[in-house]
C-alpha cells in the first residue's frame, strides 16, 4: 500500500538544522518566528524559548525535526498568516549578517524563507479548500 504523508507548511534545508543544532548547544531549545517586517526585513527570527513570547495573536506553521530531542517550533503572526496561509516556507541559512535579535547575529550566517505556493491538494490536505 502505498504511503501517504501530510503536508506541512514549513521545512528547514539541512544547512539550516545543522546551525540550529549548534545554536541549541549555546543557547538551549530554540524557536523561530517568522518576522513581518520592519528592522529585520521579513526573516526567521530564531529565539531561545521562553525569550520570545508567543499568544493568541500568533499562528503555530509547525515543528521541524532538525534531528534533537525536541522538535523546533515555528510562529508567525495571525495578520501575516492571512497572507502567507497559501505558502510553504523552508528556512535555509546563507552566509551574510544575521538579524539583529536572531541567535544567528555572531555567526556570519543569517536564516532567511524560501517559498512556494502550495498545491491544491495539499492545501485541501491542510484544510484550506
Amino acid at each position: 500500500m502505498a504511503e501517504t504523508t501530510t503536508p506541512t507548511r514549513v521545512a528547514v534545508t539541512d544547512a539550516a538544522a545543522a546551525l540550529v543544532r549548534e545554536l541549541t548547544a549555546q543557547h538551549g531549545p530554540l524557536m523561530f518566528h517568522q518576522s513581518g517586517g520592519c528592522c529585520d526585513g521579513s526573516a526567521p527570527m530564531c529565539y531561545p524559548v521562553g525569550m520570545f513570547l508567543t499568544g493568541a495573536g500568533d499562528v503555530l506553521l509547525g515543528a521541524l525535526d532538525v534531528g534533537l530531542d525536541e522538535p523546533v517550533e515555528v510562529f508567525m503572526s495571525v495578520s501575516q498568516f492571512e497572507y502567507w496561509k497559501y505558502t510553504h516556507l523552508t528556512i535555509d541559512v546563507v552566509p551574510g549578517r544575521g538579524a539583529g535579535f536572531s541567535v544567528e547575529g555572531p555567526t556570519g550566517m543569517r536564516f532567511l524563507i524560501r517559498s512556494r505556493m502550495l498545491g491544491e491538494d495539499e492545501l485541501a490536505a491542510l484544510g484550506d479548500r
